[in-house]
């Protein structure tokens, strides 16, 4: 008995128990003119459920939308359907959205109406299509004739949600998120980042990104308010960074620097707790947001670890430092995040790499915030984690303190005439440059040293500069081998989340070319 009395499954849907019951009259979401309170976002997600659990007959639900209610309202129905939820990137072609839906054996589909092209090609390639709710009336409706739902899993390791990968090295895959590592993620992720009842949290990062790194879950178990975004348009966020007392967002470095340098940016009035993660944020990103009144913190982390694994968990000795040593040490991916396990650099026989700051090693993780698998691909996680350590697939060093810094991806190493250039390195360079705003280094092509550095480069608005100018740029502070070779001023690929997609500048310079390292 005493037994029973002591130990119930972790599951992160608890935490909108918790917050009904302790603040139901409170608001809990912003959604353009609409709002809900805690009370009132319970019983429509206990609904859901109830109007979902028969039609999804026991297989994933998969939800296609915005940042809006209704794919927040999924985090929390989908697991009291009893069903896992796959909530689908919003900007994958129709033949991408057909495989996902047939690879989880979807049974509904929640979908927004700006999507209706889309789907039905994308219904039009599955065997068995699913059925499909719209938002709006229909999924009202639905709302309105259900009978409200709440099943709880007795096993705290069950499947809870599938996110499947980019895809950018062949089919996507589906990765398994567990109700425990999901319910502690959200636990440090509330403490890593001080949320509150009086916070306020914009959704600049897509929910349907490692679901939100949990933060659909963690916002509600600190009772925050959630304030929706459909698209991230800086005058949109600036806007609702003032009017609704934001205090709190999430994103890529390209969206910090979208809203860094908005024609509306300005000072804040109160101090708004930033979390980005995807690529190391530059020391001039850093600087910038700094000045706005914006504290950045680095996270670090896979689909595979449930969003952020690891923190650059600042130490307040750090404060006497000088600017340029703060951004440096602010640039670092740090540690593990509090409930994650010990964080490694291994070398390639899978021994652990001196922490000395210069041995490159890759970086391996293991814990509580690590996926069950791969959905249906038993050799894929067998690969992923040969010794029980998941592969990053990242290179890294570890410092005296304790501390990871990222130093690249395997695949976007350099090897020109037998030495190792860290492309990251050399970004960090040319984005210290005034007028740069965004930068990618990648390998290419070269008759004598097999492949160079090659740098492509978005200049800020109405800023000049030329390619003789970014490479000498980069000497002044880098061994000159290290240097790009060319420089191209454009544009640069990215994903839904604001990633620089580094793969598709390669796949352009490497068709038909066999590289040493590949993608």
């Amino acid at each position: 008995m005493a037994g029973d009395l002591s130990f119930e499954p972790l599951t992160p849907v608890s935490f909108l128990d918790r917050a009904a019951a302790a603040h139901g009259d409170r608001v809990a979401v912003v959604d353009g003119a609409r709002r809900w309170t805690y009370a009132e976002l319970h019983e429509r997600c206990r609904r859901l459920a109830g109007g979902l659990a028969g039609p999804a007959g026991g297989r994933p639900v998969a939800v296609l939308a915005p940042n809006t209610h209704v794919l927040l309202e999924a985090h929390f129905g989908m697991p009291w359907a009893g069903v896992p939820l796959v909530a689908v990137n919003t900007r994958l072609a129709a033949g991408e959205i057909a495989y996902i839906l047939e690879h989880s054996e979807a049974g509904v589909l929640v979908c927004d109406p700006v999507f209706e092209e889309t789907v039905a090609e994308a219904l039009r390639r599955v065997s068995s299509p699913p059925r499909v709710v719209w938002a709006g009336p229909d999924y009202e409706d639905l709302l309105a004739s259900a009978t409200p739902r709440a099943v709880t899993p007795d096993d705290e390791r069950a499947l809870l949600s599938i996110n499947y990968t980019s895809g950018t090295t062949g089919k996507p895959k589906g990765v398994m998120y567990h109700h425990r590592g999901a319910y502690l993620q959200a636990l440090a992720m509330v403490g890593h980042t001080g949320l509150s009842p009086s916070a306020v949290h914009l959704w600049t990062l897509p929910m349907f990104h490692c679901n939100g790194w949990c933060f659909p879950w963690a916002v509600t178990a600190a009772a925050a308010t959630h304030v929706c975004l459909p698209k991230v348009d800086p005058a949109q966020v600036w806007r609702l960074l003032r009017e609704e007392g934001v205090t709190h967002l999430n994103g890529a470095p390209t969206v910090l620097s979208m809203l860094a340098y908005a024609a509306e940016a300005a000072p804040v009035k109160r101090t708004v707790r930033v979390a980005t993660g995807g690529a190391p944020p530059s020391p001039a990103i850093l600087r910038r947001m700094g000045e706005l009144g914006f504290e950045v913190t680095h996270l670090y982390g896979l689909t595979e670890t449930f969003g952020p694994a690891m923190i650059c968990d600042w130490r307040p000795e750090w404060n006497a430092l000088d600017t340029e040593a703060q951004a440096r040490l602010q640039a670092r991916q740090g540690v593990g995040n509090m409930i994650s396990c010990r964080v490694r650099v291994v070398a390639e026989d899978g021994t652990d790499v001196p922490a000395d700051g210069v041995t490159v090693g890759q970086i391996a993780l293991r814990g509580n915030n690590v996926m069950l698998g791969y959905f249906k691909d038993p050799e894929a996680t067998r690969q992923a984690a040969p010794d029980g350590w998941l592969r990053t697939g990242d290179l890294g060093v570890l410092h005296p303190d304790g501390y990871v810094e990222l130093r690249d991806r395997s695949k976007d190493v350099i090897i020109s005439g037998g030495e190792n250039i860290a492309s990251v390195e050399v970004e960090q360079a040319i984005a210290d440059h005034p007028a740069v705003l965004e930068v990618a280094v990648i390998a290419v092509p070269d008759e004598r040293w097999g492949e160079v550095p090659a740098a492509y480069v978005t200049l800020h608005d109405g800023a000049h500069a030329t390619e003789d100018e970014i490479i000498e740029h980069v000497r002044a502070r880098l061994a000159r081998f290290k240097a790009p070779k060319s420089v191209v001023f454009t544009e640069l690929p990215k994903t839904s989340t604001g990633k620089i997609q580094k793969f598709v500048l390669r796949q352009r310079v490497w068709q038909g070319r066999e590289r040493r390292i590949g993608d």
